[in-house]
């Protein structure tokens, strides 16, 4: 019998066309004589609204964009009503979807679901916090500061000398919980670190500033659960000043090199990094590590990414593409861990006797 697997796509956060995107490209890897795909969409306000199984694979955005009718306006209670899918599989990025919120509600639902729980998400999802795990750990990172927009409203000026005084320019000033760079800004002076901190602060109210240093950019994936295996390394060449959100998902300009060239043991000492890295966060499923390598091939862990870009052009995929793992396979793989886990957790006793 075909497994019944629901897609949850959209969502309330600044990435949902990436999740759009990512839809998309799953309904069309997907084996529809395997899985009955019922498509579950949540809007931009928030709204939940359940469609009807996929009857093949969606080649036009808008047709993931699903309508709730006039009269009787769809929300999370009709994602309850009805058959529940036997497995889900989040494709949210961003707040409200990659940050433990929608993890917990499956949780509560005791219902299957790819990818990390809600420990991982959350940790994973705010890069203070993460970082501060990674220290924990013993991982090598760049130095930061953080703080809250109340804190910046109050001494703005102080906060800024102190990052001057930790930091030297040029710094990175990101939105702690948002990824696909989104609000992120190089700055070289006082001028422009005022105004990237007053960028960010639109997307979250916590903000960490790190140093930026001259650095190789190297990202691994990681698959699993309990015994997570680790894909070859890819390094990503923007044009662009940086990776921000246009050379990832616009401009086409950014070269990926998979494999990249690093000598052996820089490659091991990241595998074991990012297998700590995943473990100190509780992760499961999936993960992309990554990595800034000097010319020295001192290696930092920049940051993990608990559900990163997962069309077939992104970096997780072609990283396992280039292991050997097709997209179709990956997704199938992930089913798999969400199920084991999901097993696994069925034998824990919720009474005393």
């Amino acid at each position: 019998m075909k497994k019944r697997l629901g897609l949850v796509y959209g969502g309330k956060s600044a990435e949902h066309e990436v999740s759009l995107s990512t839809a998309r490209a799953v309904t069309q890897a997907l084996d529809l004589t395997k899985y009955e795909v019922l498509p579950i969409y949540i809007t931009i306000q928030g709204q939940w609204i359940k469609g009807a199984p996929l009857t093949g694979p969606v080649t036009d955005i808008k047709t993931l964009r699903l309508s709730a009718e006039k009269s009787k306006p769809d929300h999370i209670d009709s994602f309850l009503q009805g058959d529940m899918p036997e497995v889900i599989l989040p494709l949210l990025h961003g707040t409200n979807g990659e940050d433990g919120t929608v993890q917990g509600l499956f949780e509560v639902l005791n219902v299957p679901y790819a990818g990390n729980g809600v420990l991982a998400s959350s940790a994973g999802m705010d890069k203070v916090v993460m970082k501060q795990l990674f220290a924990q750990a013993g991982l090598a990172q760049v130095e930061y500061v953080h703080f809250v927009r109340s804190e910046w409203q109050q001494r703005a000026g102080a906060l800024m000398n102190e990052a001057e005084k930790k930091l030297t320019y040029p710094m990175f000033v990101k939105p702690a919980n948002l990824g696909s760079s989104v609000g992120i800004s190089k700055v070289q002076d006082r001028e422009s670190l005022q105004q990237a901190v007053e960028l960010a602060l639109k997307f979250d109210r916590k903000i960490i500033i790190e140093q930026g240093i001259t650095a190789r950019e190297i990202e691994m994936a990681v698959l699993g659960n309990d015994y997570p295996e680790v894909s070859v390394a890819g390094e990503i060449r923007p044009v662009a000043d940086f990776y921000d959100y246009e050379a990832k998902y616009q401009d086409q300009s950014t070269e990926l090199s998979i494999p990249a060239e690093i000598p052996d043991n820089t490659a091991q000492h990241m595998k074991d990094m990012a297998i700590r890295a995943f473990k100190v966060l509780d992760c499961a499923g999936l993960v992309r590590a990554d990595f800034f390598v000097t010319q020295d091939d001192e290696v930092l862990i920049n940051e993990v990414n608990t559900l990163p870009g997962f069309t077939p052009t992104s970096m997780f995929p072609l990283l396992w593409q280039k292991t050997g793992l097709t997209y179709p396979e990956l997704i199938d793989r992930l089913i798999e861990l969400a199920i084991e886990r999901h097993t696994e957790k069925q034998q824990l006793q919720y009474t005393m006797d």
